[in-house]
């Protein structure tokens, strides 16, 4: 027997039967943090860096959302979600470091923390594909789960 919820009794992947939950607010937030250095973070002016592409942060947000809303194709056992909001938040947080803040709310029988760790990371992959005409020393350093509320448990890390 497996503790995993995602293997069933004979080893195989399943897809978890939701069906018996009990449909509650729930809310994830995700954070990553990005080493852009001080030759990217030189170019912003005013929290935001307009390129050949267009806005830097705005366009990583917006990407950060869809791939909130496209978790589901990427990982196989996420359930499709109609998901209630998404908010995320590009801040720099010293000369060469920025973080992406990602909160995804839904009313419904499982959690969405899958999705805001995707979106957190797909907002700062958008950087990296914006910024890397300037340097492709940029990393993304860490991806958490900060919060989780609603479900079985809450989470605060």
């Amino acid at each position: 027997m497996s503790n995993f919820t995602h293997i069933n009794k004979k080893g195989n992947p399943k897809m978890v039967n939701v069906s018996d939950k009990k449909i509650t607010k729930r809310t994830a937030i995700a954070k990553a943090t990005m080493f852009l250095g001080k030759e990217v973070i030189a170019h912003f002016t005013n929290d935001e860096l307009i390129t050949k592409k267009g806005p830097v942060f705005q366009t990583a947000i917006i990407a950060g959302i869809q791939g909130v809303k496209k978790t589901s194709d990427l990982i196989p056992m996420c359930h499709p979600l109609l998901i209630n909001g998404i908010n995320i938040d590009i801040n720099i947080i010293d000369h060469e470091n920025i973080e992406a803040l990602c909160k995804v709310t839904i009313t419904g029988k499982t959690g969405v923390e899958m999705e805001a760790l995707t979106g957190a990371n797909i907002t700062c992959l958008t950087i990296y594909d914006m910024c890397k005409s300037i340097s492709q020393k940029m990393v993304i350093k860490e991806v958490k789960l900060l919060e989780k509320t609603g479900g079985k448990s809450d989470i605060k890390n």
